[in-house]
């Protein structure tokens, strides 16, 4: 399983629309082969910022799967205009550490 994280800084005054435009976009990114589930969390410290998983069977069910379909432009355009930096994504792969929680 592949663990994909971003931090999405969202533009001031824009958090309310923000989330429903995540609303909107999440059955785009859920049709995907070997999406598993998706969080957006947001930030205690700062009201603006959120971090965003996403958990995949594998790397190329985001890479290509995802972002090589016309899903994604889509979610692009829902989504994209909302960010103030563009976020920068990393995957990760199982946990060398893991407590049960």
């Amino acid at each position: 399983m592949i663990l994909e994280h971003a931090i999405l800084e969202v533009k001031a005054g824009q958090g309310d629309a923000f989330k429903a435009a995540m609303r909107e976009a999440l059955p785009l990114i859920q049709a995907t082969p070997g999406f598993i589930k998706l969080e957006v969390r947001p930030c205690l410290e700062a009201g603006h910022r959120y971090l965003l998983l996403v958990w995949w069977q594998k790397l190329e069910n985001h890479t290509e799967d995802f972002r090589g379909s016309d899903r994604y432009q889509q979610w692009r355009a829902l989504l994209h205009h909302f960010y103030e930096p563009m976020p920068m994504v990393d995957h990760y792969s199982a946990p060398v550490i893991a407590t049960a929680g």
